[in-house]
């Protein structure tokens, strides 16, 4: 097992203060942001370093670098806990490698966990849910216990959009995968949790770059056709195939899988007069093109003519026009929730609740969308953003100033901020 980073021995955070340790974050500077915070507001606060990204976004004191294997991994934080007598761990997504093992080692120590992700309401909320997000929540299923525990709750404080950049987004992961490949035989046993080669991903961003312009006219020529025809058609928003929620909380491998079940679907019992519209993930890196996976699955089944790609463009004025959406467990769900429009979940999701998303399968959806029930609905989204929903964005200074405020606020056991 690899040595403990050497460091005088730490008497501990002061009472009422907390000692925090980060572990892998969003590539970027969410936790520098966080960690700066924390420690402004008086906590201890130390991040583990997997490679050389996180590395490059830490750049501020209490960094430790872990060099060993996985295997060796729980041992070796456990002994970072106890010698910083760490009281919260903070982490973005609870399914990665590290990120598994060392959520069961906190659990056995009663170390608080809180999970970042994405936010289950969106847009601009982001998720931070203690012990695990999406089909690890703690959170039930049942539509009485959210409306029964909503009606106590006040109102929702009002909330203002946050700007974002896919610019920053795809920039921001250009560094830290360059850093990242430049450091590698400095962390000789990181594997990275996603699938490709850090240079190969890099090269699919840069090339989504140079390719945003025209995707950009594409999707505003489809988008100008379907509403000019008044088309009546269903939409599929595309997960990331890297996402952990289709790994391990749907009954898909990857994102091809779904595709061949979804369009095989609606070429067998959609209504003929019906298309089916197709929308790209927004933070997808390029490296797979699935505009031509989706039309030659479409092609497969005969229904070439009406399947349509979206490479781009906001999801929600398709969405508002659309029949009803099918999802794996994404949260642009809940945008169409939102709007009252039909929603079909496919994998385990946070919002797949009898009297919100369709309950009888994604056959019968095509020909009878049955709306959420805007009660149940609305007592749902109070009680995620009761319990593990703070307003803000990853992609903006804006955003991130606003995630990172509440954030603190949530760790110091305080409600929502006002804006």
């Amino acid at each position: 097992m690899p040595d403990l980073p050497a460091s005088a021995p730490h008497p501990g955070p002061a009472p009422g203060r907390k000692s925090v340790l980060l572990l892998q974050g969003l590539m970027g500077p969410l936790f520098r942001r966080l960690g700066e915070e924390l420690m402004r507001a008086g906590h201890t606060v130390h991040k583990i370093n997997f490679n050389g990204g996180d590395r490059l976004f830490w750049r501020l004191p209490g960094g430790i670098d872990y060099r060993g294997s996985l295997e060796d991994w729980p041992a070796w934080l456990e002994g970072v806990i106890r010698e910083h007598q760490v009281t919260d761990v903070t982490l973005f997504g609870d399914c990665r490698d590290h990120h598994m093992p060392a959520i069961r080692l906190c659990r056995e120590l009663g170390v608080l966990v809180h999970v970042f992700e994405e936010g289950y309401i969106r847009p601009d909320w982001v998720t931070l849910e203690l012990g695990g997000v999406n089909g690890h929540s703690s959170l039930p299923r049942d539509p009485v216990w959210y409306r029964q525990t909503a009606a106590a709750l006040p109102p929702v404080p009002p909330h203002a959009q946050v700007p974002s950049s896919f610019r920053r987004r795809a920039l921001e992961g250009l560094l830290y995968n360059t850093a990242d490949v430049l450091t590698r035989w400095y962390y000789p046993h990181w594997t990275n949790h996603r699938p490709w080669h850090p240079l190969v991903e890099g090269m699919g961003w840069a090339r989504k770059l140079r390719r945003r312009k025209d995707n950009q006219k594409r999707s505003e020529a489809l988008l100008d056709h379907l509403q000019d025809s008044a088309a009546a058609y269903f939409i599929f928003p595309l997960q990331l195939d890297s996402d952990a929620q289709i790994r391990l909380h749907s009954p898909f491998a990857g994102i091809a899988d779904a595709l061949k079940l979804v369009i095989g679907s609606f070429a067998a019992h959609a209504p003929a007069h019906t298309r089916l519209v197709v929308k790209e993930h927004p933070l997808d890196n390029g490296v797979r093109d699935w505009c031509q996976e989706a039309g030659d699955i479409a092609a497969l089944y005969g229904v070439a003519d009406r399947v349509d790609y979206l490479p781009a463009g906001d999801i929600v004025p398709v969405t508002r026009r659309s029949l009803g959406m099918v999802t794996i467990n994404s949260t642009s769900g809940t945008l169409a929730l939102v709007e009252g429009v039909p929603v079909v979940a496919l994998g385990h999701a946070i919002y797949d609740i009898p009297d919100i998303t369709f309950q009888d399968g994604i056959d019968a959806f095509w020909s009878n969308p049955v709306p959420p029930d805007a009660e149940t609905f609305a007592a749902l989204r109070r009680v995620l953003i009761e319990r593990c929903l703070i307003p803000g964005g990853f992609f903006s200074d804006e955003a991130l100033d606003k995630v990172v405020r509440h954030a603190v606020a949530r760790f110091e056991g305080h409600a929502l901020l006002p804006e």
